[in-house]
């Protein structure tokens, strides 16, 4: 599931400007703006949910990459978009307005390189001595182009319209445009490459030797990620065209907040914040693993070779629908009573890894969906979730100016994005050590072995130890700020939310 912290944004107006009515029309957007803003953000979460799903078993498979390879790669372009995220912060809040804005230069300036990046990613080159340099290239300037495409592109919402409610509506058109993305992604790749996997493949193979890599599978590949390549410019195009960023309001002198470093020390020091990140590193990482391990095990520890496709739109359907459903459940019974939705995959995966049949499969699919809603939905800063309780802890303790919500979030996404990368990179690790052999028709039982121990007992260890660390001592209660405070701080946090499963 990827979410990038915007720019910082100036703080709210002061309290003799008035917010604009419901019914006035100064910084009205249309229904045009809000869409074309929405499909801005569905090249990335395109992407996001093809990589989060399918790389792996493209590395391995077609690329025939060694594990201990695939680990590296993966490792280092989780790693190389958490390091991007402060970084394209800093630039990006230094960089200068021009006749098209101050953001949205950065959007238009990234398409062309993340588009190539993307394509690359999913090449197969003619030599085979430093396919691991190539992959591992391409992944972690992807990685990071993306989250320089991402970060202006959230921050725009800010300068769109000076009306908050407006901007709620922006960011409204943008989650759902981003789920949209996010589903049409696995689905338009899983479509295009599933006749790379035929059966067929293996007729003339050793069983336990490797496959020949068929030109169809390197050219289904090569489509599917052309199909999404093309949607950054055109996507960019169609944002440039119907979206005109406004001129940024002078902040007050007042309000100055502390420098990024600083208020990074403030925010990790804050044992509230602590907490949810510790907790929120397992319950990310093992949803990571399920994820990238299904389509794994389907093809390698199971006859489920078939059903890859509809299991992967099952939990992408289900995470959607099911989102509604859980925030009413959060505002209804509370944060800690939605925590163990969570938890509610760890039997289904269990069970799935004693009897891989197809119809255990599908429930396991649609459950797991609804827990990737649930662990989505509570760390992420969306009405009454976990983390602005802990932002408005920390500023009526520490009483600092606006900007540290960005801090906080920004921290949260880097740590987040670290613990996915070294879950996925120690766990590829392990495939090395139990035999894995790239391309190979059919995986020795140690493989086997490996897989069902990598969609069950992982996840269900991290999912545990994080609701343990989540739920043990007191939370952080919301707090009854003034109205105006409460509501600039919350949407602030609001504004910078990306609905992404990678």
């Amino acid at each position: 599931m990827a979410a990038s912290p915007a720019a910082e944004e100036p703080p709210p107006p002061a309290a003799h400007s008035p917010e604009p009515g419901p019914d006035s029309r100064a910084g009205r957007l249309s229904f045009c703006t809000k869409v074309c803003y929405g499909v801005g953000g569905v090249p990335n979460q395109l992407a996001s949910s093809a990589t989060a799903f399918y790389l792996q078993l493209f590395l391995l498979d077609v690329a025939q990459i060694p594990a201990s390879q695939v680990s590296l790669v993966l490792f280092g372009g989780k790693v190389s978009g958490a390091a991007a995220d402060p970084v394209a912060g800093f630039f990006i809040n230094r960089s200068r307005r021009t006749g098209s804005g101050r953001l949205m230069p950065w959007v238009l300036g990234c398409t062309p390189f993340i588009a190539l990046a993307y394509f690359f990613l999913w090449f197969l080159p003619s030599f085979s001595s430093l396919q691991g340099i190539w992959y591992m290239t391409f992944y972690c300037l992807f990685q990071a182009l993306s989250t320089f495409f991402q970060v202006p592109y959230t921050a725009l919402t800010m300068l769109l319209t000076p009306s908050p409610r407006e901007r709620d509506s922006a960011t409204a058109h943008r989650m759902t445009m981003e789920m949209a993305g996010t589903l049409m992604g696995a689905a338009v790749h899983g479509l295009v490459v599933s006749g790379a996997h035929a059966r067929n493949r293996c007729a003339d193979a050793a069983p336990l030797g490797p496959a020949a890599t068929s030109p169809d599978a390197t050219r289904l590949y090569s489509i599917a990620a052309a199909v999404i390549a093309v949607t950054y410019p055109v996507c960019s195009g169609v944002l440039h065209l119907g979206v005109k960023e406004q001129p940024e309001p002078s902040a007050p002198a007042s309000s100055q907040s502390p420098g990024f470093l600083a208020g990074l020390g403030l925010t990790v020091r804050h044992p509230p914040f602590r907490k949810l990140v510790i907790s929120f590193l397992f319950i990310s990482a093992a949803v990571q693993v399920e994820q990238s391990y299904l389509v794994l095990f389907c093809t390698h520890a199971s006859q489920l070779h078939d059903h890859v496709q509809s299991l992967v739109l099952t939990i992408l359907v289900s995470a959607i629908l099911s989102t509604p459903l859980w925030e009413w459940f959060l505002q209804r019974f509370g944060k800690r009573m939605s925590a163990f939705g969570i938890c509610v995959m760890v039997p289904f995966a269990i069970l799935l890894a004693a009897v891989p049949t197809a119809p255990v499969a599908y429930v396991v699919s649609f459950v797991s969906g609804v827990s990737i809603a649930v662990s989505l939905l509570l760390p992420c800063p969306l009405p009454r979730s976990m983390l602005p309780d802990v932002v408005d802890d920390f500023q009526l303790q520490h009483q600092h100016g606006p900007g540290l919500e960005t801090i906080f979030y920004s921290s949260y996404i880097f740590f987040t994005k670290l613990s996915s990368a070294s879950a996925l990179g120690i766990s590829t690790l392990s495939l090395e050590f139990a035999g894995y052999e790239a391309g190979a028709c059919k995986q020795a039982e140690q493989v086997v072995v490996t897989l069902k121990v990598l969609i069950s007992a992982v996840p269900t260890c991290m999912i545990f130890i994080g609701l343990c660390i989540l739920l043990i001592g007191p939370a952080p209660k919301p707090q009854h700020l003034p109205p105006s405070q409460d509501t600039s701080r919350r949407l602030s946090l609001r504004r910078r939310t990306s609905y992404s499963l990678a």
